[in-house]
């Protein structure tokens, strides 16, 4: 299973270390305890999107840029377990009830 969460966390902590940025650095700038940043970046934790608007904007990152560097962790992961492909078209689909109306 694909853990949004765990991946998010990655793409953070990635982020953080090509900024050349601590744990104590991240958690001054963007006024987040340094224990929680932690659990978010070991996909322990889920963060809020004030708290990941917080965190990016202290590393000076685009939120679009980690969603998009999540998007594509998912989707190689999904590769990688075969979801891909596996569209549930039949689920979308109605049931065939008909539903009649008085208008």
């Amino acid at each position: 299973m694909v853990l949004f969460r765990r991946l998010l966390g990655e793409v953070l902590r990635s982020a953080r270390m090509q900024r050349g940025m601590t744990l104590r650095d991240l958690s001054a700038e963007a006024r987040v305890s340094l224990g929680y940043i932690s659990e978010i970046e070991r996909g322990q934790k889920e963060a809020s999107s004030e708290l990941l608007a917080s965190l990016c904007q202290a590393m000076d990152l685009p939120l679009s840029d980690v969603l998009r560097d999540v998007a594509d962790a998912v989707a190689i992961e999904e590769i990688a377990v075969g979801v891909v492909g596996a569209t549930r078209i039949a689920s979308t689909r109605p049931t065939g009830d008909v539903v009649a109306s008085a208008a």
